[in-house]
């Protein structure tokens, strides 16, 4: 096992968890406020990203890795979109950044798909990450749905 390729990896992985926690921040008053019975789903969203960013910095840690916290440039042109988006929008402001948040999520299930797929991650890495890609397709569900009711409202 290469446990540099192996804490790169790991690192990549966490700088999309990054990413996932501001854009999560980004949407909150956007959305969550004009629905509050989301407050709870997005709260434990948010938790949950934080104990996942957590659990892969620690096996980074444990392969004797550094871990080098940023954002990625494609999350943060991302962000910065939404942002640019979300001023000129004269459409459904909610739907829109679910629309992205759901964007989001499908970035991070395919960059979590290929990182499995290279075959590098062994024993508890593989199954960490394996846990974690099964909990973000469950979050990216639920945004879907999320987004399903606001269309079906409108």
């Amino acid at each position: 096992m290469n446990s540099e390729k192996t804490s790169q990896l790991l690192n990549d992985l966490v700088h999309i968890l990054q990413d996932r926690l501001t854009g999560f921040e980004n949407v909150e008053g956007k959305v969550w406020e004009g629905h509050p019975e989301l407050k709870g789903l997005y709260e434990q969203m948010v938790s949950q990203t934080k104990i996942m960013k957590t659990s892969l910095i620690n096996l980074i840690q444990d392969l004797g890795g550094e871990y080098s916290e940023h954002q990625t440039i494609s999350g943060a042109f991302h962000q910065t979109w939404i942002s640019i988006k979300n001023s000129l929008l004269f459409d459904n402001i909610e739907k829109s950044t679910l629309r992205e948040v759901l964007y989001g999520e499908n970035a991070a299930i395919q960059t979590y798909q290929q990182a499995l797929d290279e075959n590098i991650l062994e024993g508890s890495e593989k199954t960490i990450v394996a846990e974690q890609l099964k909990d973000i397709k469950d979050s990216a569900h639920q945004f879907q749905g999320v987004l399903e009711n606001i269309e079906a409202e409108n």
